[in-house]
């Protein structure tokens, strides 16, 4: 989706990359037109591993704040000859989201930027859906004519029209013009909604897939038409076979799993998987050596979704494999493992910094274990985990394992915490900081009164300090 190019932790530029509390605290210190620089590169070169799952925009959005930061650079990026030919929502969509934090703060230079880019912009939509949170009614009517505009008279302008009502994930500007009593306004939108509502009426009236009465050999040929048209459907048919296997179905099923035709295989091994079957585990490790991927990987994601103490103890011994079942063992005995599997978990996790660094994607359920499973000897590793990732949602994950193992998580880095880019990190801060720091007790006050902040993030707060919490 993206691939950013990350500063070092140690560099302003990085730590507000990463969203970290101390990208805060020293762009405050440093001088400001080098932390406005480095600011304004976050939010026009988004920094994020995946934006579905990391939070930037009110990290940034209260930096700009603090600073007094004015908005040409973002203007000169939403504006410019560039926004015609790179259409993708990741060049603008940071952009956006800070200019309606910064609106929602009262900023109405960022209102105006948000107003004009609707209408101008080739990342409209997300811009409406922006001002449909915080602008009035009269700004939001007054769109009507120039995003209406951008789907000419006519069956293809009129369909565009349609998908757009539809898929907004923002209905309230629809809603405010389809009352409109103009035409080309107020008729245009509610015949675009009624199309809207027909097309998911009509998919809803063609269902494709399984239907009663099926076999099982009727799921399996199901299941390899749709890898065969680049559909998984592994999990669908594992839950089809569910409802129409009976007990004389297993062998078949089992010689599916052991040496079927890909799609069958797959969604034989995850219906045995679920079912806890006695022979599935020796399935699995059979499949993970497939020359097809596609097989290997449908077999660890079976095991991963096991529950039961064979699948546990299997781990124990899968765990040393230097492949993806020998990760997936680990992750299962981080998520499901008893206090004695600490070492083993300690071990995966040290291996995994090691050989794949503080970015591995098998970090996020070790780390996880390592504080489910108080493994206090991992705060050294921990501490390097959230100092040095890229993602702040695997800083978040490490942040509450530290609360868990590190002695010194109080006074240390739930400190920094409480400035985090993410509102969990946020809150675990907000229950552990040592509330005997002056900055922490200020910072609490402050995030208690700011509308903006999390529900969750409040009530941490109240919770530890109370109601009567002076702002």
């Amino acid at each position: 989706m993206f691939d950013p190019v990350i500063a070092p932790s140690g560099t302003l530029l990085g730590l507000l990359q990463r969203g970290r509390g101390d990208g805060t605290l020293h762009a405050l210190a440093a001088p400001r037109a080098e932390a406005l620089a480095a600011l304004n590169h976050c939010v026009l070169h988004d920094p994020r591993q995946d934006w579905r799952v990391e939070n930037r925009s009110l990290y940034y959005a209260r930096l700009y704040l603090d600073l007094h930061g004015g908005l040409d650079e973002i203007e000169a990026h939403l504006f410019g000859a560039e926004d015609h030919f790179d259409t993708e929502d990741s060049r603008t969509g940071l952009a956006l989201a800070v200019l309606g934090h910064l609106a929602a703060y009262g900023r109405r230079d960022a209102l105006l930027l948000l107003r004009r880019y609707a209408a101008t912009g080739s990342n409209w939509a997300w811009a409406l859906d922006e001002l449909a949170l915080r602008d009035d009614d009269a700004g939001l009517r007054a769109l009507a004519l120039p995003v209406l505009g951008r789907f000419p008279a006519g069956p293809e302008g009129d369909a565009e029209l349609a998908s757009a009502v539809r898929d907004a994930f923002e209905p309230r500007p629809w809603r405010l013009w389809a009352e409109d009593q103009r035409d080309v306004v107020g008729a245009r939108v509610r015949a675009a909604q009624e199309q809207g509502s027909f097309d998911r009426w009509t998919r809803q009236m063609r269902p494709t897939g399984p239907r009663p009465g099926w076999s099982v050999q009727a799921v399996f040929d199901w299941a390899q038409q749709g890898l065969e048209r680049g559909s998984v459907l592994h999990g669908p048919a594992a839950r089809c076979l569910t409802a129409v296997a009976g007990p004389d179905d297993r062998p078949a099923i089992v010689e599916a799993a052991r040496s079927g035709p890909d799609g069958a295989r797959c969604a034989a091994l995850h219906y045995l998987a679920e079912a806890r079957d006695p022979a599935v585990l020796d399935l699995i490790e059979a499949a993970t050596t497939d020359p097809s991927r596609i097989v290997a990987e449908a077999a660890v994601s079976a095991f991963e979704r096991m529950c039961g103490e064979a699948a546990v103890d299997r781990a124990r011994g899968w765990v040393h494999r230097p492949d993806a079942l020998g990760a997936s063992a680990a992750a299962v005995l981080a998520d499901r493992g008893a206090a004695h599997d600490a070492p083993l978990v300690l071990g995966a996790l040290r291996q995994t910094v090691r050989s794949d660094g503080p970015d591995a994607t098998a970090l996020y359920a070790l780390v996880d274990g390592a504080g489910r499973l108080g493994i206090a000897c991992a705060a050294p590793v921990l501490r390097h985990v959230y100092r040095e990732t890229s993602s702040s949602e695997l800083r978040g994950r490490t942040a509450r394992a530290l609360a868990a193992t590190d002695p010194t998580y109080a006074t240390g880095f739930a400190v920094e915490c409480l400035w985090d880019c993410e509102e969990t990190t946020r809150e675990i801060a907000a229950q552990h900081a040592e509330t005997g720091d002056v900055r922490v007790a200020e910072r609490l006050r402050r995030l208690a009164a700011d509308p903006a902040e999390e529900a969750e993030v409040q009530d941490a707060i109240h919770n530890r300090i109370g109601p009567d919490l002076q702002v």
